[in-house]
């Protein structure tokens, strides 16, 4: 390595990323940012890994599609406001570990297949010999071993990611079967805890995969059980105080707070687009599941889409935990679109009306109490995008080109694909009675 690749970089095809450049423009360079060196913790062989960032070469400036130059961006735009000078973020990334994972998708068949030794499922399996132990469905939270059989390696992860800079506040298993985890790293601010999301993926898949067990972040990998999610704390800071506190404030939350909240609701939908980006996020956001589909917030309330903490009066400590994001999402535009609303929330002074101190997920199903919720799916996540996504380009932040490009490639290359695929719910079988034979027609 020479002095030369921090200034002149490294040339690679941007036409062979997706929703980059055209294969007639396809030259790009990357240029590491030396803050980001670690000795990579997966490699035998001793790497050196460090984050890049993206420009055109022949310009010498940042790649507008580039994420890190977005996030960069958000945090500077935050600064110019004057409303903060920093934002801290803790994404709680939750994850999956199996033993086993196969899938197929052909002209004549589509199938995934999914086993774990933990599931429940293999409660009577005969694994000579089988020692019970299974988590059940939705009780998962959070016991020890031997019912948590994956203690041991989530250890093994978590001092691998301290050693490369990550550090790590908690880690349990989640809720559901078959090896839900969680590993909680400290917050930090909004580049450099989206650069720690990628490392953290990273160590989580190798590491298994070292183990002979397969990682997914995948949001709702299986039916019946709690998805993954990436529930976001996010917090402003000023001149070194939390100006989310407010001694005197509902939940000890500022009015700051309350608008940034305010940003968050009114701007929920076309978040989502980059919150939950793929069609299986909205497998998981669905009620019955803890997931969190209905737009509004309060203290405490899990059932809430925008949860306030109060763990500990610390001013330190205040914070709003945005519910509905999943690790499908890419750290980087996902921060940087939460940080935008939450902006345009305090800047607009945006009111999110009264908290819901109560079980929204009762009150909406016995009709008590109407809430909004989130996108149903990915194609009305997009449609929300493409109508309000004008705070998205305050500041030069997001550019008409990144929505534009992110919409296009979601539409052609995701929503296409699913819904050109059969489903085996797409024939209903409708019972035909004629004297004592039954018959069953497919429509």
């Amino acid at each position: 390595m020479t002095k030369s690749i921090f200034t002149e970089g490294i040339g690679f095809d941007g036409s062979s990323i997706r929703g980059f450049q055209k294969i007639q423009e396809s030259d790009m360079i990357l240029i590491p940012d030396p803050a980001t060196a670690v000795i990579d913790p997966v490699c035998e062989t001793k790497t050196l890994s460090m984050i890049c960032d993206i420009f055109d070469p022949l310009s010498r400036k940042p790649y507008t599609r580039d994420p890190r130059y977005i996030a960069k961006k958000a945090a500077e735009y935050l600064r110019r406001t004057g409303i903060a000078d920093k934002s801290y973020w803790g994404p709680e990334m939750e994850f999956f570990i199996f033993n086993d994972i196969r899938f197929d998708q052909t002209e004549n068949c589509g199938y995934y297949f999914i086993d774990s030794e933990e599931g429940e499922w293999n409660s009577g399996k005969d694994e000579k010999p089988n020692l019970g132990y299974k988590p059940r469905f939705k009780e998962g939270y959070f016991p020890v071993p031997p019912h948590d059989s994956f203690q041991d390696l989530r250890s093994e992860i978590v001092t691998m990611m301290v050693a490369a800079g990550i550090p790590i506040e908690v880690h349990h298993h989640e809720v559901a079967t078959a090896g839900q985890a969680e590993i909680d790293m400290k917050f930090d601010t909004l580049v450099r805890v989206a650069d720690k999301c990628l490392m953290y993926k990273y160590i989580v898949k190798n590491i298994a995969r070292k183990k002979g067990l397969v990682a997914t972040f995948m949001p709702k990998p299986m039916f019946g059980d709690n998805g993954s999610g990436m529930h976001t704390h996010q917090s402003l800071w000023k001149n070194g105080k939390n100006i989310f506190f407010d001694s005197k404030g509902y939940a000890l939350i500022s009015e700051t707070a309350r608008y940034y909240i305010g940003g968050l609701l009114k701007h929920a939908d076309s978040l989502m687009a980059f919150c939950a980006p793929t069609t299986n996020s909205y497998k998981r956001l669905v009620p019955g599941y803890e997931a969190p589909v209905n737009l509004t917030y309060s203290a405490r309330n899990r059932s809430a889409a925008i949860r306030i903490p109060v763990y500990t009066d610390s001013p330190k400590s205040k914070r709003v935990e945005f519910r509905p994001p999943d690790c499908a999402a890419n750290p980087y535009l996902a921060f940087s679109a939460m940080l935008m609303a939450g902006i345009d929330g305090i800047s607009n002074r945006i009111d999110p009306g009264k908290p819901s101190d109560y079980n929204t997920y009762e009150a909406v199903e016995s009709g008590k109490s109407k809430v909004p919720t989130v996108p149903g799916s990915l194609s009305e996540a997009l449609a929300a995008l493409e109508r309000d996504h004008k705070y998205l380009l305050e500041g030069g932040v997001f550019t008409k080109d990144v929505i534009d490009v992110w919409i296009e490639y979601k539409e052609e290359r995701e929503l296409a694909l699913v819904s050109l695929r059969p489903h085996r719910t797409n024939s209903i079988s409708i019972s035909i009675s004629n004297g004592a034979k039954t018959y069953f027609s497919g429509i």
